[in-house]
C-alpha cells in the first residue's frame, strides 16, 4: 500500500525542525505527566494545604476535564490563527498556572488553578500534532510521532515515580507543592527556545472566518455532560449522575446537526465532519478511544493496590512501573522507524503484546508473593510497554496520514478528545470494579485482577478493530490512498 503524505507547507531547515520539536516534546511532556504525577501527591496536599477528599477529587479529575474541553476549540484555533501564536500561549498559561497552584494557600485556590492548568495544557496539545504535520512528512513524520509516542507513554507511566520522588526529598507538608513548581524550569525554557526556534506558519484559515462560538458551546457542553459523571464516579453517590450522559449524547448530535449546517451554508465548521469519511481517521480515533480507556487505568488500579494493599511507598510504586515507562519509550521508538512500511499490522502487533502484558501482570498476582510482585511483575511490564510503544505512535501516524494539513489541529483536538474521554470512561469503569470487589471484602489481590481483566477487555477491543481493519484491507484491491 502506497501513502500519500501532504507536504510541508514552508521550508525549513531540517536541524531547525527537529530543535523545534524538541520544543513541541517538552511541552507535552511537562502537560502530560500532571495527569499521573499529582495522584501520589494528594496525601501530601491534605495534610500540608489541608485539602478534603473533594479538593483532592477535583485537583486531579478537573486537570483531565478542563484539558479534554480545550482540545478541540484549540486545535481549530491554531489551524486559524497560526500554531506557533497558540502553542506558545498556551504554554506560558500552563507555566504560570503551575506557580500558581504550587503557592496556593487554599485548596479552593489550587483547584482553580488546576482548572487554568488544564485547559492551557489542552491548547499545546493540539497545536504539537499540527506542528508535526506542518514540519515533516513521510518516514520523517513517522518518526516525529514516534517520539511523540514515547513522550505519551513515559510521561504517564513515570508521573508516579517524578512525585514519590519529590515528596521523598522534600517531604509531605511541602512535597506537593513542588509537583508543581517542577514545571516552571522546564516550561521557562520550552518557552524560550519556542520564541526562536518555532515556524512561523501563517493561519490557514480566511482572517475574516469565524470561530463558530455555538459549536464551541455544543461540543464543550456535551463532553462536560460526558466526562463529569465520569471523573466524578467514585465522589458522587446515586445513579442520578448517570442521567447527564443521554444529555451529553443529545448535545453531542445537536453539534453534529450544527456542524453539517455551517457546512453546507459554506461557513467553515469547528470540526471538519469530512474528517469521519477518512477510514483511516475515523477507525484510528476509535482505536485509540478503546486503547486509552485501557491504558491509563492500569496504572490507576496498581498505584491503589501496591501503595494501599501491599504497603509500598509512594517511590516504590513508581520505581514499580518504570520499566512499563522505559519499554513503551523504546517501542514508540521502534514503532515510529517501522509504521511506513508495516501499517496497521504494527498496531496490532502492540496491541496483542499489550494484552499478553496485563495477562502476565494479573498472573503475577496470583502466583507471587506480594513482597516479590515488583520484581516479578517486571518482564510482563516490558512486554506490555513494548507493546504499548509500537501501539500509540504508528496509530497516531496513521490517523492522522491523509488528513489535510490546514485541518491538522482540529484532527489532533478530536483525536486527543477522544483519548482523554476513553481514559476517564476507563478509570470510572475499571475502578467501580476494584472497589465494588473491595467492598465485599474480597481480597485486593483478586480486586486488582478483576481491574485489570476489565482493562484487558477495553486493548482486545481495540485489537478487534485494527484486525477488522487489516482484514478489509486485505479483501480491498491495491491502491494508493489519495
Amino acid at each position: 500500500m502506497t501513502t500519500t503524505w501532504a507536504k510541508p507547507q514552508q521550508p525549513t531547515t531540517e536541524d531547525r525542525r527537529w530543535k523545534a520539536l524538541g520544543v513541541c516534546l517538552a511541552a507535552g511532556f511537562i502537560s502530560l505527566l500532571d495527569t499521573s504525577i499529582v495522584n501520589v501527591a494528594l496525601p501530601s496536599m491534605e495534610r500540608g494545604l489541608g485539602a478534603t477528599e473533594a479538593a483532592q477529587s477535583w485537583v486531579v479529575s478537573g486537570y483531565a476535564l478542563t484539558f479534554g474541553l480545550a482540545l478541540v476549540p484549540a486545535g481549530r484555533l491554531g489551524d486559524m490563527r497560526g500554531r506557533r501564536q497558540a502553542f506558545l500561549i498556551g504554554l506560558a498559561v500552563f507555566t504560570v498556572a503551575s506557580a500558581a497552584c504550587g503557592l496556593a494557600g487554599s485548596p479552593d485556590r489550587l483547584v482553580v488553578f488546576r482548572l487554568i492548568q488544564g485547559a492551557a495544557a489542552g491548547m499545546v496539545a493540539p497545536q504539537t500534532s499540527g506542528l508535526i504535520q506542518q514540519m515533516f512528512q513521510g518516514a520523517e513524520r513517522a518518526k516525529a510521532f514516534g517520539l511523540l509516542g514515547s513522550v505519551i507513554g513515559v510521561s504517564t507511566a513515570v508521573g508516579p515515580l517524578a512525585g514519590g520522588v519529590i515528596i521523598d526529598a522534600v517531604g509531605t507538608d511541602d512535597g506537593w507543592r513542588w509537583v508543581f513548581f517542577v514545571n516552571l524550569p522546564i516550561g521557562i525554557a520550552a518557552l524560550v527556545a519556542g520564541l526562536r526556534l518555532l515556524p512561523r506558519y501563517p493561519g490557514t484559515a480566511d482572517r475574516r472566518e469565524r470561530f463558530d462560538p455555538l459549536g464551541v458551546l455544543l461540543l464543550g457542553s456535551g463532553v462536560l455532560a460526558l466526562m463529569l459523571p465520569l471523573v466524578q464516579e467514585q465522589q458522587w453517590t446515586g445513579r442520578q449522575k448517570w442521567a447527564l450522559m443521554p444529555v451529553g449524547a443529545v448535545l453531542l448530535g445537536l453539534f453534529w446537526v450544527w456542524e453539517r449546517r455551517q457546512g453546507r451554508l459554506g461557513r467553515a465548521p469547528l470540526v471538519d465532519l469530512n474528517l469521519f469519511s477518512l477510514r483511516s481517521f475515523t477507525l484510528g480515533a476509535l482505536i485509540s478511544f478503546s486503547y486509552f480507556a485501557g491504558f491509563t487505568t492500569v496504572f490507576f488500579v496498581l498505584a491503589l493496590f501496591l501503595q494501599n494493599a501491599a504497603g509500598y511507598s509512594a517511590l516504590a510504586a513508581g520505581v514499580t512501573v518504570l520499566p512499563f515507562a522505559v519499554a513503551s519509550a523504546v517501542g514508540a521508538a521502534l514503532g515510529g522507524r517501522l509504521v511506513v512500511r508495516h501499517g496497521r499490522v504494527l498496531v496490532v502487533i502492540g496491541l496483542a503484546g499489550v494484552a499478553v502484558g496485563l495477562l502476565g501482570i494479573i498472573a503475577v498476582v496470583r502466583l507471587v508473593p506480594l513482597e516479590h510482585f515488583g520484581w516479578a511483575a517486571a518482564v510482563p511490564m516490558i512486554i506490555g510497554g513494548i507493546g504499548s510503544g509500537i501501539t500509540v505512535s504508528p496509530n497516531t501516524t496513521l490517523t492522522l496520514t491523509l488528513v489535510p494539513v490546514k485541518r491538522a489541529g482540529a484532527a489532533g483536538g478530536v483525536l486527543q478528545t477522544g483519548q482523554r474521554v476513553g481514559s476517564a470512561a476507563g478509570i470510572a469503569v475499571v475502578g467501580s470494579v476494584y472497589f465494588a470487589q473491595l467492598a465485599h471484602r474480597g481480597p485486593a489481590t483478586e480486586a486488582l485482577q478483576l481491574g485489570l481483566l476489565t482493562s484487558v477487555g477495553f486493548i482486545l477491543v481495540a485489537l478487534g478493530l485494527a484486525v477488522a481493519d487489516l482484514g478489509e484491507r486485505a479483501k480491498a484491491p491495491a491502491a494508493p490512498e489519495d
